[in-house]
């Protein structure tokens, strides 16, 4: 058996979960379906080192030290690699493949996008051995879901007859748009099409083969991308005009709808890529009237509605069909059947110049994160949380002073190069220009309230004369 080198693909923004998802923090990096993140999720989902190689996860730049920290949390230490700039899944694919095949000749890549819920692990784990048999024999294999739907909102594929060689796996006749309402009927009825999961199995040899003769300026620029990529810290950064030459294109157009090595595996396990908020209510726990409330929510005389509350309470009555989502800084009302518009509210929201489109209240750092608590002219009060063994950088500010007050956990501040001690109750001023830090040497997550004052607070207004993270 082939090595299985599992990849997840973590670049989505996830617009259309927004505001909860948005690009600073998108879908797969939060835990809509469980209490895990879903990156978290699909990164168990190929732990496993008797059936997989170590992980190997591709990823936008601005979330790699979320994701680095997220893998460690659940105890997994994985292949960062780094894209300038999101170039859809065949670019990605070849990346992984030039990896894997840099190890082994005959690697096997599973390649998976991080956003997706798949509910029965151990069908998933069949379905892949399904797939490797298929993939040894040089197939180029695809995972599609049995519809239980006339579902709208996926790709569809119309599944021939088996392989000889490989129990399980088919060849593929068609592969289909998504479709319109009688369409999608029509496919259901007739027994014949499954979903397109996005979920590939790849002989990472066949698959370069494949991109070389199909998609040759994809392949030359992830040749190049990756032969001119540096080393940042635990990231492998690939060289950025280089990658940006390759074409914006997705794996199905490149390679799967030209090959005839195209394969599919028909699975029946309960599948979702949780690309709108209706699918959160699909998969989620329904009360006796088809509600789903997360958070601090309540309703009366409500049906079939998902309600969700980051924080404030969230009531809703007499309502049907809606989706409810408080966060801190925004509100989202709609119904199920208008909630794949969000995407273009947000892309509104983008040309107003909102902030709210793209970045959280919470923003994240690789020592931890702060939120903005209160604002108001000349001054601005944050909540910073910093990692156990965390430190921020060695910096300075030309235009604000700072306060911090420790709310729990230990502080340890340098400030003009006096080291001082802070613990719980305790306070330090950081005069306009002192060269500082803020440093968590205990166990515990540090806990502590900032006040900043001056004329200008933004957030470039940093000057980093050291930094343990590498950022400019």
């Amino acid at each position: 058996m082939g090595k299985v080198f599992p990849v997840v693909l973590s670049g989505g923004a996830g617009s259309r979960l927004w505001p909860l998802s948005r690009e600073s923090y998108p879908k797969q990096l939060l835990p809509l379906a469980g209490s895990e993140s879903m990156l978290q999720q699909v990164s168990r989902r190929a732990s496993d080192p008797h059936r997989f190689e170590p992980l190997l996860v591709l990823a936008n730049t601005e979330h790699r030290f979320v994701i680095a920290e997220q893998l460690r949390a659940i105890g997994l230490h994985g292949r960062i690699v780094l894209e300038p700039e999101g170039r859809n899944t065949a670019p990605a694919a070849a990346v992984a493949a030039l990896i894997a095949l840099r190890e082994t000749p005959d690697a096997l890549i599973l390649i998976m996008p991080a956003d997706h819920v798949i509910g029965d692990e151990p069908a998933f784990q069949r379905a892949v051995d399904a797939g490797i048999a298929a993939a040894e024999h040089g197939s180029l294999v695809l995972f599609g879901v049995r519809p239980d739907r006339p579902e709208t909102g996926y790709g569809y594929i119309r599944v021939g007859e088996p392989l000889k060689r490989s129990p399980g796996a088919h060849h593929v006749l068609k592969f289909a748009e998504k479709p319109d309402a009688t369409t999608a009927e029509g496919y259901l009825n007739s027994g014949e099409y499954v979903w397109n999961s996005g979920i590939f199995l790849l002989p990472a040899a066949a698959a370069l083969q494949e991109l070389e003769r199909l998609a040759p300026k994809v392949l030359r620029a992830c040749e190049q991308a990756l032969a001119d990529a540096t080393s940042d810290l635990d990231f492998l950064r690939l060289a950025p005009d280089a990658f940006r030459a390759a074409p914006s294109i997705s794996l199905d157009y490149a390679v799967m709808e030209g090959t005839d090595r195209s394969a599919v595996v028909p699975v029946d396990f309960p599948w979702s890529d949780v690309g709108a908020w209706s699918a959160l209510w699909q998969i989620g726990n329904k009360d006796e009237a088809g509600n789903v409330l997360v958070g601090e929510a309540l309703v009366d005389d409500a049906r079939d509605c998902y309600v969700r509350s980051e924080g404030q309470l969230v009531a809703a009555i007499g309502v049907e069909d809606l989706i409810v989502v408080a966060t801190a800084d925004a509100v989202l009302v709609t119904s199920k059947k208008s909630d794949q518009k969000v995407k273009a509210m947000v892309d509104r929201l983008k040309r107003l110049g909102s902030a709210a489109a793209t970045q959280t209240s919470r923003v994240y750092r690789p020592w931890g994160y702060y939120e903005s608590i209160h604002r108001g002219e000349r001054f601005q009060v944050k909540r910073i949380t910093v990692r156990p063994g965390a430190k921020l950088s060695l910096q300075k500010h030309y235009h604000r002073a700072e306060h911090w007050i420790v709310v729990n956990g230990t502080a340890l501040v340098t400030r003009d190069g006096e080291e001082i001690l802070l613990r719980e109750n305790e306070s330090l001023f950081l005069p306009l220009g002192c060269v500082h830090r803020l440093a968590n040497p205990g166990r515990v997550a540090l806990n502590l309230i900032e006040v900043q004052s001056g004329p200008y607070l933004g957030e470039d207004d940093i000057v980093r004369i050291e930094d343990i993270y590498a950022r400019a």
